[in-house]
């Protein structure tokens, strides 16, 4: 089992990563010193795959324990869903001396991480990530949230967890969509941290898809410590923590236009696509360097499909995003791999052209 410091200033914590280590839940738990009092909220589908594995943890517990099954979608990551567990919490009897331990995917974990940012004030919290998207970004770093209305995630608090613990096991029950997914999110570290990870990625496209265990976790162990860094220096997405956004304006808003009938790691990559695309409009980004930079998206070609879209939708959505500001939309583009510029602005025209032209893309 690997161990991966994230160094905030305001709360350090650990993330593990190993294969079969789900058992060390409770003895992880036990050496903190954390709460007895688990509220565990589960995505359904992992509930009935790993039923077995969860129920021998919860029957050996030695403490009071709730298991939540939760149905995770877009739709329910919402605060009518935010209110039945706030309910099951009170009515169970937990208090502020509680432990939320969220076990599924980024949505499951952001609406769990969102209730345990906001019961009783705050209380502590763990994160099992069992998708590989979880897995590489998710689970790291804190923010929490649901959405309201068509606006994704625009509900949160920042609530760094106790601990993380990332049991590959889980990912191989995962289907080619939620692999797609996750790889979707490596790939926008790719462009984040050096030309090495690039090329490597590239190279090794085939390995992620077929969920090479040694490849795999050395992918999510880089996207980790990036990810630690970024955090570590800017918690609060004041500065440096918005290069994190890279092609997810775009993203965002795609997921609602199509009504989120494409999950967010594969809007990721269609959003890269259009970054990539704006940062040459731009002039960022140089001729060559774009078409030597969309090798990586184009590889996700055959395995993304939209349907019709409407660019001009997809365009007023975004200026609804969180992170603009005065009704202007902010984008992150990038001039090189490991160079980016944050809140750049863009004349809504060009926007447009990058939203057709990339979008194209996929469509069949």
């Amino acid at each position: 089992m690997k161990k991966i410091d994230i160094r905030i200033p305001a709360k350090e914590y650990p993330v593990f990563i190993g294969a079969n280590i789900f058992d060390s839940l409770e003895k992880i738990i036990r050496i903190k010193k954390l709460s007895r009092n688990l509220f565990m909220i589960i995505d359904r589908k992992v509930m009935n795959l790993y039923r077995d594995d969860i129920k021998r943890f919860s029957s050996n517990f030695s403490g009071k324990i709730f298991i939540n099954e939760f149905d995770a979608s877009e739709a329910n990551k919402s605060y009518l869903e935010l209110a039945k567990i706030y309910n099951d919490l009170i009515a169970i009897g937990y208090g502020r001396d509680s432990l939320i331990v969220a076990i599924g995917g980024g949505i499951t974990g952001d609406i769990a991480g969102f209730a345990a940012s906001t019961f009783a004030r705050g209380i502590q919290f763990v994160q099992v990530p069992t998708t590989l998207l979880a897995a590489v970004d998710s689970s790291v770093g804190g923010k929490t949230g649901i959405n309201f209305g068509e606006t994704k995630n625009i509900i949160g608090a920042f609530h760094q967890p106790e601990f993380v613990l990332i049991d590959t096991e889980f990912l191989k029950t995962l289907p080619e969509e939620e692999i797609i997914c996750g790889i979707g999110e490596i790939v926008k570290y790719a462009f984040l941290s050096d030309k090495k990870f690039f090329e490597l990625l590239k190279n090794n496209f085939h390995k992620l898809l077929e969920l090479d265990s040694t490849f795999t976790t050395r992918a999510i162990e880089t996207c980790i410590k990036f990810k630690g860094d970024v955090v570590a220096k800017d918690e609060k997405e004041s500065g440096l923590r918005k290069i994190l956004n890279l092609g997810h304006t775009f993203a965002h808003a795609i997921e609602v236009e199509q009504n989120y009938l494409i999950k967010h790691g594969q809007a990721v990559v269609v959003g890269l696509a259009c970054a990539l695309e704006l940062s040459r409009r731009t002039g960022l980004l140089s001729e060559k360097l774009f078409t030597q930079y969309l090798q990586l998206p184009f590889m996700f070609k055959d395995k993304i499909t939209l349907n019709a879209f409407d660019p001009l939708q997809i365009y007023e959505i975004m200026k609804r995003d969180k992170k603009g500001r005065e009704n202007r939309i902010k984008f992150v583009l990038l001039k090189e791999i490991g160079r980016l510029i944050v809140d750049v602005e863009a004349e809504k025209d060009e926007v447009i052209y990058c939203l057709n032209k990339s979008l194209a893309l996929f469509i069949k």
